[in-house]
């Protein structure tokens, strides 16, 4: 068992995510005070990789993981990480990671930690911050045995702190990855919409708190006299009170805008995934425990109707 940090990489259409590169940048921190190192896991196809920060790079290219596979991509991993046999796994808490964090733990006998947000060294132990009850409590927990398997929130560690230039070395499956019972058949994206929100400097965001479609005329409404556009949280999505190309989180798509404006959105971290980038949140929701307000630089507990139309009024 050596010292080193795993950190298994993401990427899309040849682009890494943000997460990718902010659990380099904590690897890197926490191997150096374990004296190991931090290794960068590239799974995939033609993929350029030496824009990690961590102390080496190991891609492993095959055409059959050209895409994205829950089993090709496990298999390969499981096989690397028994043969250099990290003492830390680390997965974003996305997609991938759903797919392969827990899966990996149950195949290796190890313990996994979900929804990680902080990661520390501790008289040589390992702590780990994790959200709980949709994220309105927060555990501290110190996994047991020699190996641990941790899924990271996006957003929890920056970004600036695992870029860099390591070059990677390239090897080929160390598994066989023929007879595969899942296989890539497409990949379907969001259809155009009416705006795109990304591009968008204000978003007033509704959530499951604005109770009917009825309402969301409201918001609209107040989105019109601030010079912005209406987004919203997946449960608002999903009743069909607006079109998919609105939703913003880890389904959704990720906002970066000047004003994020909130009603009725209690903060889960996928929804949180997709806009902590924000410069300036506002969140109005009546339960004071909603974790939005771990995140927010302004916050109401008021009821959203009241204080949107008290904001029309002034406006």
């Amino acid at each position: 068992m050596s010292n080193d940090i795993f950190v298994i990489t993401e990427h899309m259409d040849g682009k890494f995510s943000d997460v990718s590169f902010e659990m380099v940048g904590k690897a890197k921190e926490l191997a150096n005070a374990w004296g190991g190192q931090s290794v960068s896991i590239v799974v995939g196809s033609g993929i350029s990789s030496d824009g990690f920060a961590s102390d080496s790079t190991i891609q492993v290219d095959d055409e059959t993981l050209n895409r994205f596979n829950p089993e090709a991509y496990g298999k390969v991993i499981e096989a690397l990480v028994k043969e250099k046999s990290p003492r830390l796994v680390m997965f974003g808490w996305s997609a991938t990671g759903m797919d392969l964090a827990a899966w990996l733990s149950a195949r290796l006998g190890k313990p996994c930690v979900a929804y990680v947000k902080g990661i520390n060294i501790e008289g040589g132990a390992l702590i780990v911050n994790s959200q709980i009850y949709g994220g309105k409590m927060m555990a501290d927990v110190s996994p047991e045995g020699d190996m641990a398997i941790v899924a990271v929130l996006a957003g929890s560690f920056p970004v600036e702190a695992g870029q860099g230039s390591t070059a990677a070395t390239q090897i080929a499956s160390p598994v066989l990855l023929d007879g595969l019972k899942i296989k890539f058949v497409e990949a379907i994206k969001p259809a155009a919409g009416d705006v795109d929100i990304t591009a968008q400097t204000k978003l007033v965001s509704i959530g499951r708190g604005i109770g009917s479609k009825d309402n969301v005329e409201l918001a609209e409404e107040l989105a019109k006299k601030i010079g912005a556009t209406v987004s919203s949280s997946r449960p608002v999505v999903d009743a069909g009170w607006l079109p998919r190309t609105r939703q913003v989180g880890k389904s959704g798509l990720k906002v970066k805008p000047k004003l994020y404006l909130m009603l009725g959105i209690s903060g889960a971290p996928e929804h949180l995934e997709g806009m902590k980038g924000a410069e300036l949140i506002i969140a109005i929701n009546t339960d004071k425990k909603a974790p939005i307000f771990n995140v927010a630089h302004y916050g109401s507990t008021a009821d959203l109707f009241e204080v949107a139309e008290a904001m029309l009024e002034l406006l």
